[in-house]
């Protein structure tokens, strides 16, 4: 077919070809991805973020949410109803949208560790770490051998871009921010422990299970508690997140407002739940058409 069509317009093919040269030749460029700020790049540069952790895994709520200003949004994998699918949906809606999403896992393990990272999150929360080793654990998870145990599927898996990302062996480990929480008296005990370890870059308190631990699970404002609180925030605080150490993260509670939090040195804070905060507008929606003057 070609051959005849070259013998019929000789000269027109032969301008074509000519014309097509430069593309068939020219290398092709790397491609350009988003200069979003990171968190880690964020609190580096001292900025206090404010975020939301999303039940719901509703990608209407994450999308809502980002716009509503939150640094953060925190999908909860270990008490919200949602799985690998559900969660990919919300971090779409959040990036879209132009906020971060950290994702914390059911469980310290390698398995649910590579599930998450390979979504391509801002950041992975690892729950009820008590001790230094499970710390250290938890980071080895997050990076590629020899430095640890995370699986090779970088070039196919979202967090690289699905390979489109040429600087990605290089940048990843500056880009994620790795969360571990103390949420246990013995978490506390070992607090200097889990800071200490290298690559992990946010400690992140549990107050309620922290309460429960101690046999106060209806009580999480009592004095016991508060003391645990505080021996756990001076550890963190005491270290220097550039030279090894760890921020400081925490979830708002009734006993504990976010200007406390803040007050108090915390680096992020989560004031809400996007489920309570949903229960709480459709029942003041309610009581207000039953109840409320006309």
């Amino acid at each position: 077919m070609f051959s005849r069509i070259f013998r019929r317009f000789p000269s027109t093919v032969t301008s074509v070809l000519h014309r097509a040269q430069p593309l068939l030749t020219k290398p092709v460029p790397s491609m350009a991805f988003s200069s979003q700020r990171s968190l880690k790049t964020r609190l580096r540069e001292g900025e206090n973020l404010y975020g939301l952790f999303l039940l719901s895994f509703s990608p209407e709520m994450a999308e809502i949410a980002s716009y509503a200003g939150y640094d953060f949004i925190v999908v909860d994998m270990e008490h919200g109803a949602g799985g690998v699918r559900e969660a990919l949906n919300c971090i779409r809606a959040v990036e879209a949208a132009g906020s971060s999403t950290v994702l914390r896992v059911p469980d310290n393990c390698q398995a649910w560790t590579k599930k998450a990272l390979d979504l391509g999150p801002d950041g992975i929360m690892f729950p009820m770490i008590e001790t230094g080793k499970a710390a250290s654990d938890a980071v080895s998870y997050c990076r590629y051998r020899p430095e640890g145990l995370r699986g090779c599927a970088y070039t196919i898996v979202r967090d690289s871009k699905f390979g489109f990302d040429e600087e990605y062996l290089r940048n990843y480990t500056d880009q994620l921010l790795i969360m571990c929480q103390i949420e246990s008296e013995e978490g506390v005990k070992n607090a200097k422990d889990i800071v200490a370890v290298d690559g992990m870059d946010c400690v992140m308190m549990g107050p309620r299970d922290l309460s429960a631990s101690l046999g106060l699970l209806h009580d999480p404002g009592n004095e016991k508690v508060k003391s645990l609180m505080m021996t756990a925030e001076t550890a963190v605080i005491a270290s220097d997140p550039a030279n090894g150490g760890a921020y400081l993260a925490g979830m708002a509670t009734a006993q504990d407002k976010p200007v406390d939090l803040r007050l108090r040195g915390y680096d992020m804070i989560i004031g809400a739940t996007d489920v309570p905060l949903f229960k709480k507008a459709v029942v003041d929606d309610v009581k207000n058409f039953k109840f409320g003057s006309s």
